[in-house]
């Protein structure tokens, strides 16, 4: 008897774990708490009721460090949505009816090809929202496109809550009429790096540009081409469950960009490896491993520069160092030519970065 109470005490610690491990983890940043209600709060809205209607305790709102899942994220979303009835959650001056998005993709679902659909869903939303520009424009000399989809007026945008999610919605939307992951190779914003932009990694695995003149994102052209796989009851799942598609992370990004960026991030910056070594490491040529990523919309250059400055600002902004010290962290040679990098990436000297 004792062996069998043993047994089934081991058997319910299991299945307490596997149910433990099964229920949705927060990751999300308590950042987006304030940010996706502020536009509904300025309407009048008060914060307790939206936070409550969502599941949210309300002492989480005051709490930097409290996480939240994406389900929680998802029904506050919705709560936003329906009492300010806007898709653009009061975060912009002009209002976006409720169901605008679900129109434009019913109308864009017959299109063949994911060009067809993007071309058709700038006219549509040109037409029925203000306060959008949005447009596809041509490939460059790299055989890049570039989606344009940014606020002509932020102004109510201060958190960039809205501005991320327009971007999240194409991206996702994309990703999922033709079933497969994208490899967007840049997403670049008309504003600062903001004070959360470590929730970009994860939001938009794709290499990060901040105080351009529009924002948008680059695509390889040939992704234009590909054919449009969705019928019209996946369709009605897919807006069924959003928000929930477009927050979700995708688990994993397959793109080659990124599999040499986990080789590299493991390295000395001041010691990289070559495109032979990589293609080595990958069993590839670096022919090959070349065209790859240039299909992706980058180079073995690119991806290490991003490296360093991402690491550049992480010291700046968290370490008591010195310029020359975070200089040669990065891998530059001289502090002078690591100067005249970070203003080229971020608009702003080392000496004037507030740290």
């Amino acid at each position: 008897m004792a062996v069998q109470a043993e047994i089934i005490d081991t058997l319910r610690t299991r299945i307490v774990i596997a149910m433990r491990d099964f229920q949705p983890r927060p990751h999300i940043a308590n950042h987006y708490l304030q940010a996706s209600i502020r536009g509904a709060e300025r309407q009048g809205f008060q914060r307790e009721a939206l936070l409550a209607s969502a599941g949210v305790p309300a002492a989480w709102f005051s709490k930097p460090e409290q996480l939240i899942t994406e389900e929680q994220f998802t029904r506050l979303i919705k709560t936003v949505w329906r009492v300010t009835r806007d898709e653009f959650m009061g975060l912009s001056n002009s209002r976006c009816k409720n169901g605008t998005f679900a129109l434009m993709t019913d109308y864009c679902l017959g299109s063949a090809t994911l060009g067809a659909v993007l071309r058709k869903s700038a006219r549509f939303f040109s037409i029925a929202c203000d306060n959008v520009d949005i447009g596809l424009g041509e490939s460059n000399c790299n055989k890049l496109v570039f989606f344009r989809l940014s606020l002509e007026d932020a102004s109510q945008d201060t958190d960039h809550m809205l501005q991320e999610f327009l971007l999240l919605m194409w991206q996702r939307f994309a990703c999922w009429l033709v079933d497969q992951q994208i490899p967007f190779a840049t997403t670049q914003f008309s504003y600062p790096s903001p004070p959360h932009v470590a929730e970009y990694r994860a939001m938009f695995p794709t290499e990060l540009q901040f105080d351009e003149s529009v924002c948008g994102f680059y695509l390889h052209g040939k992704y234009l081409q590909l054919p449009n796989t969705r019928s019209e009851d996946e369709l009605a799942v897919f807006l069924k469950e959003s928000p929930a598609y477009i927050l979700h992370r995708p688990d994993h990004d397959e793109s080659l960009r990124n599999r040499i960026r986990a080789l590299l991030v493991r390295q000395n910056l001041r010691d990289m490896p070559s495109l032979d070594e990589l293609a080595q490491r990958l069993h590839m040529t670096p022919r090959s491993i070349g065209r790859k990523l240039q299909e992706e919309g980058t180079s073995l250059r690119k991806i290490k520069t991003s490296l360093r400055r991402e690491y550049a600002i992480k010291l700046m902004s968290t370490e008591n160092l010195s310029v020359a010290d975070v200089s040669e962290r990065v891998g530059f040679s001289e502090t002078a030519s690591f100067c005249r990098a970070f203003k080229r990436w971020t608009g702003k000297s080392p000496s004037q970065w507030p740290g």
